[in-house]
């Protein structure tokens, strides 16, 4: 590897971890493009050596989910499992594959991944916007309702003066401006308490989630063969496909998809393992950097509004397809 490889591979790793941290997934599918035009691998070695970067990513977010409890090892492990078989296939076939025809194919995968980079943006937008429209309801309803007094004992009742002997309007007492703000922090609270009752309700009925194992196995193959012919993690196939097959919740889903993702990607690579020479110096420098950046990305994930991150991200990897379609489709 030589020193000008060597400079290139850093920016190029700090990146891809950089999205990787701050978007959550999508991140490795920049790794190809980056192996072939700007690192100077074939097509072939570039996806192979793709699986590495992926690998690294799935580890290090692995383990962070996992401290967060965020994990199920045993329906990861299982659906892992199921997509071995496409990742073998997906190799095998992507070994055998004219390279323009695998770059051609590997730009309209880009265009998709932005699709629904772009869609899981304006997803959370409207889930953002919606609870705090509930928020401000309710808040909105505790101020409507008026201050709550307190009602006075029997024996210390007045009785009531006449209109001509009543003096001025009697200040609000500070106990009920208190009372009002209590009664404003109940309704708010209140409306709290079931937002999170229904979202318990919704993880115990996705606890309950009935799995259909053709289904199941249709769908971890698909994912499988996915990862082994492109060379990519798949996580934006992956979490979708955890949340409606298995029923996960979503933060689940997307901790234990990275289990998913080191399983198959672990699979390809060893089927890869034989084809084909690897740079092994190359790869570790940009798996490392990619390490780097996916710190860096976390942090960042807390300073920038999400939509922001998805729609540049989207943006970035639109150019990159359309460019890499308009280079290899002239040529098939």
């Amino acid at each position: 590897m030589s020193v000008l490889i060597a400079v290139t591979a850093l920016p190029c790793g700090l990146l891809i971890g950089l999205l990787l941290g701050a978007l959550g997934g999508g991140g490795s599918v920049l790794a190809v493009p980056a192996l072939v035009y700007l690192l100077g691998q074939s097509p072939h070695a570039a996806t192979a050596g793709a699986l590495v970067v992926v690998a690294v990513g799935a580890v290090s977010g692995l383990v962070c989910h996992a401290r967060a409890g965020r994990v199920r090892w045993v329906a990861g492990a299982a659906f892992g499992a199921l997509g071995t078989a496409g990742s073998f296939t997906g190799s095998r076939w992507s070994a055998s594959v004219n390279p323009g025809v695998l770059m051609a194919a590997f730009s309209g995968l880009m265009l998709v991944v932005a699709v629904g980079m772009v869609m899981r943006g304006n997803r959370g937008d409207r889930d953002g916007r919606r609870a705090a429209a509930e928020e401000t309801g309710a808040v909105a309803a505790a101020g409507a309702a008026g201050p709550v007094r307190p009602a006075e004992p029997e024996r210390s009742r007045r009785p009531e003066r006449s209109e001509s002997s009543e003096g001025p309007e009697r200040p609000e007492r500070p106990q009920e401006r208190a009372t009002w703000a209590v009664s404003l922090w109940d309704a708010v609270r209140t409306s709290s308490g079931r937002r999170t009752a229904a979202r318990a309700s919704r993880g115990s009925g996705a606890g309950s989630h009935r799995t259909r194992p053709l289904r199941t196995v249709v769908t971890a193959s698909a994912v499988g063969l996915l990862t082994g012919f492109f060379g990519v993690g798949g996580g934006f196939v992956v979490v979708p496909a955890l949340t409606l097959v298995l029923g996960l919740e979503m933060p689940v889903a997307v901790g234990t998809s990275l289990l998913v993702i080191l399983i198959n990607s672990g699979a390809a690579l060893a089927t890869r393992a034989g084809t084909g020479s690897l740079d092994w110096p190359l790869l570790a420098t940009l798996a490392a950097c990619a390490a780097a950046g996916s710190s860096l990305g976390n942090r960042l994930a807390g300073r920038l509004r999400p939509q922001t991150l998805t729609t540049s991200f989207a943006a970035l990897v639109t150019v990159l397809a359309l460019a890499m379609a308009a280079t290899t489709l002239p040529s098939l």
